[in-house]
């Protein structure tokens, strides 16, 4: 395989305006996740930016970034977009999307994903997913349940399904997050198809996939990366990082 990491990024957002260029502990929450990113040494790493402003703060620190149309109506749009510019030829035939809210993702779950699509020669998507850490997860709608029939190992699964409702019976709730690794063709075949019935209803982009026959595997990872989405996540993150910075 010969991947690529591609991180979406934007400005627009209603609930934490400017997300990417938030500051954590003097840098950019965009940087952080390139930094990690880079740290998977997976192959290379860009921002597909949906402004200058974010194209700029990446190429101030040394970073790779492209400037897409910011009206594209998805990250997964997003990222195609940047491999038009930045692999005309498809050299790439591995596409890992990460999300630029992830300051602080471990570089090893951004390697599994990758893993998966080599160990699983039937998977079209990888994703990550954690053991439920608390009962709130199988009731909150904002919190995305995957629906797996899991491998031998316990520690991988095809999808079956993705949902948002409360799962009950007895078992593992596997709390799914939004990173992805594409094989290419999955990926243009899934930004070609337009929305599906179920992701329509369940709000839930991978669906689409599904409806299209794509395979989703999902394998666990031991902690979730931690995610900004609204002001108190981004006080979290500050924290966090506080706590590196005294550690080192």
């Amino acid at each position: 395989m010969n991947p690529i990491v591609l991180i979406p990024a934007r400005l627009a957002a209603t609930r934490l305006p400017n997300k990417p260029l938030a500051d954590i502990e003097g840098v950019p929450m965009i940087v952080r996740v390139l930094r990690q990113a880079q740290a998977a040494n997976l192959g290379p790493v860009a921002v597909a930016a949906g402004d200058s402003a974010i194209v700029e703060a990446v190429k101030a620190a040394g970073g790779r970034a492209v400037l897409t149309d910011p009206d594209l109506p998805s990250g997964s749009d997003r990222l195609v977009a940047a491999l038009a510019e930045l692999d005309p030829q498809g050299a790439h035939d591995v596409v890992i999307n990460l999300q630029g809210d992830m300051p602080f993702v471990a570089p090893a779950d951004i390697a599994a994903c990758a893993a998966l699509l080599a160990d699983q020669p039937s998977c079209d998507i990888a994703t990550i997913v954690e053991k439920e850490s608390s009962p709130e997860v199988r009731t909150n709608p904002d919190m995305v349940k995957a629906v797996l029939a899991m491998a031998a190992d316990g520690k991988t699964g095809r999808a079956l399904y993705f949902t948002r409702s409360t799962l009950y019976g007895d078992g593992p709730v596997w709390h799914h997050h939004g990173i992805y690794a594409y094989r290419r063709a999955a990926l243009e075949a899934f930004t070609r198809a337009p929305p599906s019935p179920l992701e329509r209803r369940e709000k839930l982009e991978q669906l689409r996939a599904m409806e299209l026959g794509l395979s989703i595997w999902a394998t666990v990872v031991d902690s979730a990366p931690i995610s900004v989405d609204n002001p108190a996540d981004l006080e979290r993150a500050r924290a966090f990082a506080r706590q590196l910075r005294d550690k080192s």
